[in-house]
């Protein structure tokens, strides 16, 4: 038993329970006792993942997967209970998959990896399983909502936000060209996942924002139907996004032959980044005792930093900040100190695409090397 257990250490394919008090395992995660799990995996002749294992017991009935379930955060770092991977199973058919927070895709990822580790074909029909719920998810006109089949208050939007839209096409990507191990899956999906990745890429296409006659940024939702900016949450408004619009900028540039029209957006957007950039500002947290999280955040001069603003008016290109009252302000001090100091107003998102990424992709379209 001990050498078996050995061996699996070795491989990194299992790893025996984490000596973790029962009070700190209120995070979901399933499985069972990974040592148990292995022995029956070689009794079996079959190699197991014990993160792989916990992936398929989460995996809903639809295919894709929860990003939490209830308050706790699906974190597949903690073992479970026998009790708790039943009440799991069970729960299969609960229409919360999502793509939300990494969700999905990165089950998906995992799972291909796990694959090829182990050989065990159930990885390989679960990321299968996976790949299709996002294929089935898609809109016609190539948008992905946040939440499938749950479309309750803004889950149904076209949703950039967080990257979701954009890691979901990378997938595809993969499963469409083979790469990254996905080539071992089944080839019926290759020719579909490239059809996404053509309709989604249309829809990032048509959703850059257009104003007075040039293209601009993206924003972080879009109405699925009319394809315009939308709000989510009460301090997410319609808005241009200097966080979300870096990602898709560079999905579009990891596109090998790039058409005119990808060629334009890149090029708008990056001029769009330019000039939205807030020089010799910073923004830095601060101790602040008098407030309830004990701290703050405050955008201040200083000379030789860069950052932008996460949202930026539509028609004025102003830096916004929101609170929880959906009210508009042009400062971040107005807004209350719990969103101050619990979201990302600013940041330097943009700085490694426009000094490195950017200038790299304008050698390989000029010249015509292979990405």
């Amino acid at each position: 038993m001990m050498t078996l257990q050995l061996l699996f250490l070795l491989a990194g394919l299992c790893k025996v329970g984490l000596d973790i008090p029962q009070a700190q395992q209120a995070t979901v995660a399933t499985g069972g006792p990974e040592t148990f799990r292995a022995t029956q995996a070689a009794v079996q002749d079959v190699m197991q993942d014990s993160t792989a294992e916990k992936m398929l017991v989460f995996q809903r009935a639809i295919g894709g997967w929860p990003k939490a379930v209830g308050d706790h955060k699906v974190d597949y770092r903690y073992p479970l209970s026998m009790a708790e991977r039943a009440s799991t199973l069970a729960d299969k058919k609960r229409g919360d998959a999502t793509i939300d927070n990494n969700a999905t895709t990165r089950e998906i990822s995992y799972l291909v990896g796990a694959y090829q580790q182990t050989n065990n074909p159930a990885y390989r029909m679960g990321a299968e399983t996976g790949i299709r719920f996002l294929l089935k998810m898609q809109y016609a006109n190539g948008g992905f909502p946040q939440y499938y089949p749950d479309f309750s208050n803004y889950r149904h939007q076209i949703t950039y936000n967080d990257n979701a839209m954009v890691r979901v096409l990378e997938v595809l990507r993969n499963a469409a060209t083979g790469t990254k191990g996905f080539g071992e899956l089944d080839p019926a999906l290759k020719p579909l996942a490239q059809q996404a990745v053509e309709r989604g890429t249309e829809c990032i296409l048509k959703t850059q924002y257009v104003r007075n006659g040039q293209l601009t940024a993206w924003c972080a939702q879009y109405d699925e139907k009319t394809l315009q900016p939308a709000k989510a949450r009460a301090f997410e408004l319609a808005s241009l996004s200097g966080d979300e619009s870096v990602e898709i900028v560079r999905f579009l540039m990891g596109i090998p032959q790039p058409s005119a029209a990808v060629k334009k957006s890149i090029e708008s957007a990056v001029a769009w980044f330019e000039k939205g950039k807030l020089t010799n500002t910073a923004m830095k947290d601060i101790p602040a005792p008098n407030e309830p999280r004990g701290r703050d955040r405050v955008i201040v001069p200083e000379v030789g930093s860069t950052i932008w603003a996460r949202f930026y008016e539509l028609n004025t290109d102003r830096p916004i900040y929101v609170g929880r009252d959906s009210q508009v302000h042009y400062q971040l001090s107005e807004i209350e100190n719990e969103r101050r100091a619990g979201y990302l107003y600013a940041g330097t998102w943009p700085e490694k695409l426009l000094t490195k990424d950017y200038p790299a992709w304008q050698k390989r379209v000029s010249t015509g090397e292979k990405k």
